[in-house]
C-alpha cells in the first residue's frame, strides 16, 4: 500500500516535470533556452516516472532493465542537446557545415 503510494506520487511528479518542460519548450524565447529546459525537465522527469515505476517491478532484473533504460536515455538527451546546440553555435557564428 505505501509502496503504490509512493508510486503514484512519483508518477504525478515526472508528469509535472515533463509538462513543465513542455512549457518550458512553448514559452522560451530561443533555441538555446528551449534546449535547455526540455532537457533538464525531461530529465527528471524521465528519472521520478521510472523510480516510480521500480516500486512496481517483479524482481531485481526488471529493475536493472529500467535503470539502464534511464541511463540510456540520459546519455543520449545529453549527447542530442549538445549536438544541436554546437550546431545553431556554429550556425550563429557564420560557419557552413556543408560546404
Amino acid at each position: 500500500m505505501i509502496f503504490d503510494a509512493l508510486s503514484v506520487l512519483l508518477l504525478l511528479l515526472g508528469l509535472f516535470f515533463f509538462v513543465s518542460g513542455l512549457l518550458g519548450l512553448w514559452r522560451f524565447p530561443d533555441t538555446f533556452a528551449r534546449l535547455h529546459a526540455l532537457t533538464k525537465a525531461d530529465n527528471l522527469g524521465l528519472g521520478l516516472v521510472m523510480t516510480g515505476l521500480l516500486f512496481q517491478v517483479p524482481d531485481v532484473l526488471w529493475a536493472i532493465k529500467f535503470v539502464l533504460v534511464w541511463l540510456l536515455a540520459l546519455v543520449a538527451s545529453a549527447v542530442n542537446a549538445h549536438l544541436i546546440a554546437v550546431f545553431l553555435h556554429r550556425q550563429q557564428e557564420g560557419h557552413d557545415e556543408s560546404a
